[in-house]
């Protein structure tokens, strides 16, 4: 199982409550996969970006540090590109930090 980080870009039209209730929908779609889980959620608030994204000009970001299955991967990246609240998402694996010797 690896470790992955996921950067996620939400409309700015949600409310705080709506906000949790994808946040939550993300971290129980991991949940479902074989052995997925969620290590922390750290929502960061709302930032401006650097250029109009779908007409917005600021959203939600949020930080999640997670563990699904390799062959789960593009099925989930096929979920969040399908999720109307997402703006843009970033999805890389977490490397191992290299050990001073």
């Amino acid at each position: 199982m690896k470790n992955y980080e996921l950067l996620i870009v939400f409309k700015p039209s949600l409310d705080s409550e709506e906000l949790d209730k994808a946040v939550d929908k993300i971290s129980e779609e991991i949940k479902s996969y074989k052995d997925g889980s969620v290590a922390s959620v750290d929502k960061m608030g709302r930032k401006k970006l650097a250029y109009d994204v779908q007409g917005y000009r600021d959203g939600f970001f949020t930080n999640m540090i997670l563990s699904i299955p390799p062959e789960a991967v593009v099925e989930f990246k096929r979920n969040l590109k399908l999720n109307e609240n997402v703006l843009r998402f970033m999805f890389m694996e977490v490397s191992k930090k290299a050990q001073a010797v």
